[in-house]
């Protein structure tokens, strides 16, 4: 099987489909790979280091798309590239329904290509793979974040996150106790905030408190909690997920009028829409603004400013399935990977994912039935 690594297309993305590791194994098995020139570079990756893995480099980004039976990338794909993509090609990389073009999402539908979306990715026993490492290092990110912009520099409140002897420190809330909550939460605690978690789900806050040695504050999530925390949070941090569905917004326009001013939210659900009404993508070059007096966050793709590493962690998740789908094939891959067919949205001209279907209006159809 050739397997094509485009270079992303949008300006803020660091990150590479398929560092020269996961290209060695995926050669060593007999495949082909072909990598757009400079592919790697952002993230530290030349393309000689491609070549000594055994990549053959290629200066057209539509030679990529065209030659490839599959087709791994990061970002969503746009309608110039679905346009280039042959046609009944398999595709991996992200669908951010937060930001996922319908028309691109179409022409994929019409090209018979088999879509995969990383983030829908789910095991037998309901983990994501893909999602939880990528959202491992969001989580880690986030008080990085969060200290830049309290700082007075960028209009935020001026504050410390972690305080010093005599000044308290700041008070983050984390709204969802996930994989990115969670992850988030025991990195705000080592940086020396004072952690409220909030979650519906009695469990998970349970395993969080057991995890920080209830050194971590819990409450649900109940409207009333809602507006009484956003209150007097120096940081709120949005990391609700709902698979394969846009996050609700579970934090209003009033909640953040009533914030403190200068307080930030960092939206790491920006991805699938956000939690925060007010939240609108924004990207690495341009990550902030204000709207009420308080500063959002909201980039989409987070990880990208630590490119290497997430590129890295990405191939580490990813490579075992690519290299299933490149030895069994369509559709014998797909029978036989209860993780890849659940993260298949697109299947030989249907819309097998109903959630997204309903999204875009478009006709759904078990992927199941299509395998049968």
């Amino acid at each position: 099987m050739i397997i094509g690594v485009p270079k992303e297309s949008q300006r803020a993305e660091r990150r590479v489909g398929l560092t020269p590791s996961g290209v060695y194994a995926l050669v060593k098995e007999g495949h082909r790979v072909i990598i757009e020139s400079t592919a790697g570079e952002l993230c530290g990756f030349q393309d000689e280091d491609y070549r000594s893995s055994g990549a053959e480099i290629v200066f057209d980004r539509v030679e990529v798309f065209q030659r490839a039976d599959m087709v791994v990338k990061i970002m969503p794909i746009s309608v110039e590239e679905a346009q280039e993509i042959r046609d009944g090609a398999i595709l991996f990389s992200f669908f951010n329904m937060g930001i996922a073009d319908k028309q691109a999402c179409r022409i994929l539908l019409e090209k018979q290509v088999c879509a995969v979306g990383y983030e829908m990715i789910q095991r037998a026993d309901g983990q994501h793979p893909v999602l939880t490492a990528m959202s491992e290092i969001a989580g880690v990110m986030a008080p990085h974040i969060a200290a830049r912009y309290l700082e007075s520099t960028y209009g935020g409140r001026g504050i410390l996150l972690g305080g010093i002897a005599g000044l308290p420190a700041a008070n983050v809330v984390i709204l969802g106790a996930g994989i990115v909550g969670g992850t988030a939460a025991k990195s705000f605690l080592g940086a020396g905030a004072h952690v409220i978690v909030m979650d519906n789900n009695l469990d998970r806050l349970r395993r969080l408190e057991s995890l920080t040695n209830r050194v971590v504050s819990t409450a649900i999530a109940s409207p009333y909690n809602i507006d009484r925390f956003t209150r007097f949070a120096d940081v709120l941090v949005g990391a609700v997920f709902i698979h394969s569905q846009r996050t609700p917004h579970l934090v209003y326009e009033s909640h953040v009028r009533n914030m403190k001013k200068g307080a930030l939210i960092i939206d790491i659900s920006i991805d699938q829409g956000g939690c925060v009404e007010t939240s609108r993508p924004t990207s690495h070059e341009d990550p902030i603004f204000v709207k009420h007096g308080v500063i959002h966050y909201c980039v989409p793709n987070m990880p990208a400013a630590v490119a290497r590493s997430a590129s890295r962690a990405l191939t580490n998740v990813a490579l075992p399935l690519f290299l299933h789908v490149a030895r069994a094939g369509k559709p014998e891959a797909w029978r036989s990977s209860e993780a890849i067919t659940a993260g298949t949205y697109l299947f030989d001209g249907k819309c097998t994912n109903e959630n997204i279907a309903g999204l875009f209006q478009m006709e759904y159809s078990a992927i199941q039935n299509l395998l049968s």
